[in-house]
Order: structure tokens, then C-alpha cells, then sequence
């Protein structure tokens, strides 16, 4: 019987998500990758354990993360009934909808039919009453907005969800979202984006500004490029990895000689601050609080231990941050 470290609040930082009541932890897990039936179950449960005895309270999933769709929310909720259920008022656990998950029209995007079925099942397949973030995965060009975020606003009253985000909006679609689900009654809790020190358009494009103004808050994906932050590409593109298998997320073309050389002045900055390129690039979107979480996802135990020492070294130098733009090439 697993039983949770009696020492896991003492070193995590927890962030007010906006101006709402919750606190999330500065680092989330995510179950994007790596929970499916192709991975050994003792695995899952062992990086769940662990993300959690190092003050991980949030877990981060959609209805069609595995693969295949739905088999993360299983595993996850293999998991709960084994090993978190007496910690359940101590976890944040989110789910979203919005990407495809059955044949027909009412399968994907935004609609009040497809996101109240949608959250239906993953409930079933996590074995909860309700979940404590519902999002709208992406915005839906041919639902009018009012129905999506009135479908979220019934999640809330139905009492299956307590609280409600979006992710992948714009900021002009962020400001009209939050303003649908005020006058409902309904706040918007948070918008997650992808964001990372090599895709910056929620600066760029205006999302953080937006959230900044609105008082929403934000937890971002990909903080480590689907693992190029990492110290993985150093030396080009390994055999066994994510851009090797020509990923749908990450493809061999995009890990140029400059993209390494890059990397690699990234690499010279992070051991200069006593870290790892992915505790660098892990502090670097946390840095000055515009970021409420940022999600990690994990194949090992070590990985979230790796991932979470990110934590000890989150504030920079304006030196540092200047050279992090020189690399890049981004004046942001």
C-alpha cells in the first residue's frame, strides 16, 4: 500500500492560479505521453508516486492522451483506486475536450453535445464524481463561443467540474471566452498554452498580456519542446528518440546544425547556473510569475526528480537573460 511522504509540501512552491482561490504547484505533470497500455503499469505508477511525494499535486490529462485516446484517464484511474484514493481532496486532476475521440459529428471540437459526452466518459474512465479543471481543448471556428463556454459553465453546475479553462485560444478569443463565462457566473480559471524559450508566441501574439489583464492564469505545455530542451540533441538526434521516429510533434527535419548549435550555447548557460538545458528551460518560462505552472511529462521516476529540481534556481540574472534571447535570435 503505497502511503504519500509525510514531507511533500515543504519544498514545492505553490501559485495562485489568477485571482481565484486555487493554488497550483509550479510544476504539474502531465500524462500526455507515456500512459498507455505500451507502457508497463508499474512504470505509471511509479512516476505518479514519486511527482506526488515532491509536492506534484496537479495531473494534467485530456480525453485522448495515450495512445490510444482515452488510455491515459484509465491508467490514471487504475492508479487513483490503487494508490491515491485517501489523497483525492490533496490532488488537482484536469481533463479536457476538444480533439477527436469518436466517428461522426459529434466526436471533436466544441459543441455542448460533443464536450458534456466527452466529460462523461472520462469521468467513467477515471472512476470520479468530478474533476477539478474541465477545459475546451481548442476553440471551435464553426461553434459559436457562447455555446462552448456555456457547456463548460454546465459542467460547473452539474458539478462535475469546479472549475474551467481553455487552451490552444487566442488572446482575442481568450478575452471574449472570459467574458462569456463571467456573465455566466462561471470564472475563467486558467488558459493553457504551449510556450517554451523556442515558441513564444504567447508573448508575441499577446496571450500572457491578455491573462495578465483579465487576471487569468496560466499553465503552460511543451516547456521543453518535446524534449529538444533537453540535453537529449546535444550532439544531433539520438537513435531512440522522439525526432528519430519522425514524431507527429517532433520530426528529424527540425533538429538543424544551427538548432544544436543553439542547444548547445543553452547547455553552456544552464551549467553556468548549476543546472540541466531542462531545468534551465523549466525556470526560464516560471521566471517573475507571468506562468502560474509549467507541465512536465516524465518516462521514469528520475525524470520528475530531475524535472522538479528545477525549482531550487528560478530567478535570473538580467545578464542571463539577455544572452538566452542572443542565442535564440528573439528579442522577446
Amino acid at each position: 500500500m503505497y502511503t504519500a511522504h509525510p514531507d511533500r509540501y515543504t519544498e514545492m512552491p505553490y501559485r495562485r492560479s489568477g485571482r481565484s482561490g486555487l493554488k497550483l504547484p509550479a510544476l504539474s505533470l502531465g500524462l500526455w505521453h507515456n500512459f498507455g497500455p505500451d507502457r508497463p503499469v508499474e512504470t505509471q505508477r511509479a512516476i505518479l508516486r514519486r511527482a506526488f511525494d515532491l509536492g506534484v499535486t496537479h495531473f494534467d490529462l485530456a480525453n485522448n492522451y495515450g495512445p490510444p485516446p482515452g488510455a491515459a484517464e484509465s491508467a490514471f484511474g487504475e492508479a487513483l483506486k490503487a494508490d491515491f484514493a485517501p489523497y483525492r481532496d490533496e490532488l488537482i486532476i484536469s481533463t479536457k475536450a476538444g480533439y477527436l475521440m469518436w466517428p461522426g459529428p459529434y466526436g471533436e471540437w466544441g459543441s455542448r453535445k460533443y464536450l458534456l459526452s466527452s466529460l462523461d466518459q472520462s469521468l467513467g474512465r477515471m472512476g470520479l464524481d468530478y474533476v477539478d479543471i474541465f477545459y475546451s481543448h481548442r476553440p471551435d471556428p464553426d461553434t459559436p463561443l457562447e455555446e462552448t463556454m456555456g457547456a463548460l459553465h454546465s459542467a460547473v453546475q452539474q458539478g462535475k467540474a469546479l472549475y474551467v479553462g481553455i487552451s490552444n485560444y487566442s488572446a482575442e478569443q481568450t478575452r471574449e471566452a472570459a467574458r462569456i463565462l463571467g456573465e455566466l457566473g462561471t470564472p475563467l480559471l486558467i488558459h493553457q498554452p504551449r510556450y517554451s524559450m523556442l515558441d513564444r508566441r504567447p508573448e508575441t501574439e499577446g496571450v500572457l498580456d491578455a491573462l495578465d489583464e483579465l487576471q487569468v492564469g496560466s499553465i503552460v505545455f511543451s516547456p521543453l519542446e518535446q524534449g529538444l530542451l533537453t540535453g537529449r540533441y546535444l550532439d544531433g538526434i539520438p537513435e531512440d528518440s522522439r525526432a528519430a521516429s519522425d514524431s507527429p510533434f517532433l520530426n528529424s527535419d527540425a533538429v538543424t546544425e544551427e538548432l544544436v548549435g543553439k542547444l548547445r550555447a543553452l547547455d553552456d548557460i544552464a551549467k553556468s547556473r548549476g543546472q540541466t538545458l531542462a531545468q534551465l528551460a523549466l525556470a526560464w518560462v516560471l521566471r517573475g510569475g507571468r506562468v502560474t505552472s509549467a507541465l512536465v511529462g516524465a518516462s521514469s521516476a528520475r525524470q520528475i526528480e530531475d524535472s522538479v529540481a528545477a525549482i531550487a534556481h528560478l530567478d535570473f540574472e538580467d545578464a542571463e537573460l539577455a544572452r538566452i534571447d542572443e542565442v535564440i535570435g528573439s528579442g522577446s
